[in-house]
């Protein structure tokens, strides 16, 4: 198959290319590299079936000509910045929202049904159910990212019971591994490695989250390829949580540190930040898949493998802002 993947230089998206190409597709990668990273793509580089172009996705022309004749589209590109939503809240608007219809558009028009889509359990917002099912109803959005996702989700949805696509849409909750590039886990390294005896947590730790390991999310993903649904939802994660303060533990203990811990307070660490978040995955274990690595695996491989890249450690500006002022 000759499958467009857009984001595909990012963390994720890097690693779905990796095993889309083992698995002997053709792929397109489309990513304007803002936040995605050239050697993410450097295994990928390597074989003939990997093309890559460089561009937005805000550009129409440049989309149209990625998606005609491909198979299948995976639609990862997108602002996956919560934290600082609110510094710049029409980034999840365009880079979400329209960038997705230009998508969509360029799918119908070159006649490319299938569209399997990366939303996010943000959707579910604080959910009154939880485990959450995808069935869930859903209350108040929390982030604008969230908010951005959940309306892709609504033109995805247009888009298919007009008989245009076969969509599958995977709500993720936070995903870990090789090429993780921002989230809590490189915040506590990053503060470690500059610090060993000090670490600030946002909120008071009670925070309970589920995480899920790159190579079982993308093994889920590469499972849905194949399918033909008018559009259909699957929830991505393990069958367990853990608090703010767990993860911290398992951090500190693997790079071997020690350090005072101080807590921002509060039950959540920023605006939009769900203080429990936990999917229930049962629709996705029904095709055959479960995850195999815990969620402490999962953080100790993302600890190991940012240790073994020290450049990653390197803090956007936003990062660097907001660390000035804890």
């Amino acid at each position: 198959m000759r499958v467009v993947v857009t984001g595909g230089a990012g963390f994720i998206g890097s690693n779905l290319v990796d095993a889309l190409l083992s698995d002997g597709h053709h792929v397109v990668v489309v990513d304007n590299f803002s936040t995605g990273v050239v050697d993410n793509l450097h295994r990928a580089t390597q074989t003939r079936r990997c093309q890559i172009v460089e561009g937005d996705l805000l550009d129409t022309t440049l989309v149209a000509d990625a998606v005609r004749g491909a198979d299948a589209v995976f639609h990862l590109a997108a602002n996956a910045d919560v934290r600082f939503g609110w510094n710049h809240p029409w980034r999840d608007l365009e880079q979400n929202v329209a960038a997705t219809i230009n998508v969509l558009e360029a799918a119908r028009a070159s006649d490319v049904r299938r569209v399997l889509f990366s939303s996010t359990g943000s959707v579910y917002g604080e959910a009154q159910v939880i485990p959450t099912l995808e069935d869930a109803a859903f209350p108040q959005q929390t982030s604008l990212y969230g908010a951005s996702k959940l309306a892709a989700e609504g033109y995805l949805g247009a888009y298919a019971e007009a008989g245009h696509l076969s969509v599958t849409v995977f709500r993720f909750v936070s995903v870990l591994g090789p090429r993780y590039s921002h989230g809590h886990v490189i915040d506590f390294v990053r503060q470690l490695a500059r610090d060993p005896a000090r670490l600030h947590i946002l909120g008071d730790g009670t925070q309970r989250k589920s995480y899920l390991d790159v190579d079982d999310c993308v093994a889920a993903m590469r499972l849905c390829l194949p399918r033909d649904p008018r559009f259909e939802v699957f929830n991505l994660g393990v069958d367990s949580y853990c608090t703010t303060t767990e993860s911290a533990t398992w951090i500190c203990e693997r790079m071997g540190a020690k350090p005072e811990v101080r807590f921002g307070g509060g039950d959540r660490g920023w605006i939009g930040d769900n203080p429990f978040i936990f999917l229930d995955t049962t629709r996705i274990r029904s095709l055959g898949w479960a995850h195999r690595r815990s969620i402490r695996e999962a953080v100790e491989r993302t600890v190991d493998d940012l240790l073994a890249h020290p450049a990653r450690l390197d803090a956007p500006a936003e990062d660097r802002a907001a660390a000035s002022e804890i």
